[in-house]
């Protein structure tokens, strides 16, 4: 049976009106950005590889295969959805990069194969770029085109998107299991470590969004710099932080919970110490399992933000995402989504 997630509160308050996506592979387009150029030499080779109508998982399996290596020796550094027109790299121990020449798999092509020194890891990718077609909606041109300034100059909440949470909110199930002490397989019991955390931090950030603190500093804030995972304490008389917030260099963050608290204080500790103190539960269970704490930006910026509108009620959005964020984040604020799988995609990582 779905459960039920909150409607989380807006930037906006709501959205413009609805469109349908997705309903072409090519509707939905992802290009994974490393950061990093292959090394050119090394035990494995770096692939770019293109995919449609294909998961993460089931194209790491396919290389695997051709490979004649274990599945699990197979590197990739985010997960893309499967209802969509995706290029991400995977790493394959081996250094003939002739053996893809005659790789030959439905929905999936090797783009280029290089020689790399490393086996990619789950988030070592700087981001995502997207492209998305918007078709039949229904909102007013000159309000929507309004709105996209908006957001390009001032970013998005950075919720955790529903597909966080499993379709029709099945992963919430699993975390309450796991919080009553219920074993669970090891997969599961990874979504519902995620469920968790993520429904924290995304009641924070709503807490702090209602509060109109989401995109500014209070007194003790962890402070995080634009698509890194690094953060720092802001100093009370450092005339820099508000210009650096408007610029979009740094945001305020919100936790993620688990072992070991963070340092804060002030107007944060009080409110994140009282969210914690509601899911004391939580707490504890993250803690029995040795999740390390962690935080995340509560402001998501969204760059090179453009549209390009194909007709009157068709527009194709395009835009770059860090790691770990939420296309769904950014089209939320702009329109009610009408899927044409009736399920949430994949976290695109």
């Amino acid at each position: 049976m779905p459960i039920a997630l909150p409607d989380w509160p807006r930037r906006f308050g709501s959205s413009l009106g609805s469109a349908h996506y997705r309903q072409r592979p090519e509707d939905f387009q992802v290009d994974e950005i490393l950061g990093f150029e292959a090394d050119g030499e090394g035990p494995h080779q770096l692939l770019w590889v293109e995919k449609a109508g294909v998961n993460t998982a089931f194209a790491a399996q396919a290389l695997a295969r051709h490979a004649g290596v274990a599945e699990r020796d197979v590197g990739y550094a985010g997960l893309k959805d499967r209802h969509a027109l995706t290029r991400q790299y995977f790493t394959v121990p081996g250094g003939d990069n002739r053996r893809w020449d005659d790789f030959s798999v439905p929905g999936i092509q090797v783009l280029s194969a290089t020689a790399h020194r490393r086996k990619l890891r789950r988030g070592s990718h700087r981001g995502n770029r997207f492209r998305i077609v918007l078709r039949e909606l229904s909102a007013d041109r000159a309000a929507f085109e309004a709105r996209i300034a908006e957001i390009a100059a001032g970013g998005v909440p950075n919720y955790f998107g529903v597909q966080r949470f499993g379709k029709g909110g099945a992963n919430l199930g699993l975390a309450a299991a796991l919080v009553a002490g219920k074993r669970l397989p090891r997969h599961k019991r990874g979504f519902a470590i995620s469920t968790l955390r993520a429904m924290v931090f995304n009641q924070l950030l709503a807490a702090r969004l209602e509060a109109g603190s989401w995109n500014r500093a209070l007194s003790g804030e962890l402070l995080q710099l634009d698509g890194r995972g690094s953060w720092f304490r802001m100093e009370a008389d450092d005339p820099e932080i508000a210009s650096r917030l408007e610029r979009l260099e740094i945001h305020p963050t919100g936790p993620l919970p688990g072992r070991a608290r963070f340092p804060i204080e002030g107007e944060v500790a009080a409110l994140e110490q009282g969210m914690l103190e509601a899911h004391a539960d939580w707490q504890s269970c993250l803690e029995r399992l040795g999740v390390e704490a962690d935080r995340r930006a509560l402001r998501l910026a969204v760059a090179d933000l453009a549209e390009e509108w194909i007709c009157e009620n068709v527009v194709a959005l395009s835009f770059e995402l860090s790691s770990g964020g939420y296309a769904t984040a950014v089209m939320r604020e702009l329109v009610d989504l009408r899927d044409v799988h009736d399920q949430p995609e994949p976290e695109i990582e």
